[in-house]
């Protein structure tokens, strides 16, 4: 029996398995918007494959915003041109996917027009994607910061690329498979730029 529904954080270009969360619990999702920033998670960084393996993709934020400041609150450094080392960077790893440029000319205008908050940026991706999947989810906003919902299963914390996940994943082609084998739970543009219109059937 599927729970009742879910609570997760906003994440820049997210795995694949909060997509399955998502596709899971699509009639009662709640979005943490109120959470203080935590460090080194998907909530600004995107996991890629390069000829090399895993290639981690972080948006920088403003210094001195990380700590005891609400992820909504949280602003994007601009201080190097990080848009643009992550354009050429998606060029590099899906160029040669099946999909890439079927998808390029809408994501395109993220690594060109600059954001002013995480959230929003990271929203306006989310929207971006489940729109490419054809996904229709109703989510809503925390106002308040809550420990727990125990009407809520709680991803906030579990979806983080320091813990191994027991996430099983259904394997599709991946560009550079033939170096490093079939590399689960990347960002949702792996599977979006290899699989295209099929990608709703992974999850």
């Amino acid at each position: 029996m599927i729970e009742k529904g879910a609570v997760l954080p906003m994440f820049y270009l997210p795995p694949v398995e909060y997509f399955v969360k998502l596709n899971t619990y699509r009639a009662n999702i709640l979005i943490e918007k109120e959470e203080h920033f935590p460090k080194q998670t998907y909530r600004n960084r995107a996991n890629v494959y390069t000829p090399d393996g895993v290639l981690g993709l972080t948006v920088p934020v403003i210094k001195g915003s990380k700590n005891h400041t609400k992820i909504k609150d949280i602003k994007i450094s601009y201080d190097f041109n990080w848009q643009r080392l992550h354009w050429l960077s998606l060029q590099a790893c899906y160029r040669r996917s099946a999909y890439f440029e079927y998808y390029e000319d809408e994501l395109a205008p993220f690594y060109e027009k600059k954001f002013d908050y995480l959230f929003d940026y990271n929203e306006q991706l989310l929207q971006f994607v489940l729109k490419a999947m054809k996904m229709k989810i109703d989510f809503k906003y925390t106002d308040s910061y809550e420990t727990n919902y125990p009407e809520l299963i709680d991803y906030r914390e579990s979806i983080n690329p320091k813990r191994e996940t027991d996430f099983n994943q259904m394997a599709y082609f991946q560009v550079f498979e033939d170096r490093k084998g079939f590399i689960k739970n990347l960002s949702i543009v792996d599977l979006l730029f290899n699989q295209g219109p099929h990608s709703i059937n992974y999850l």
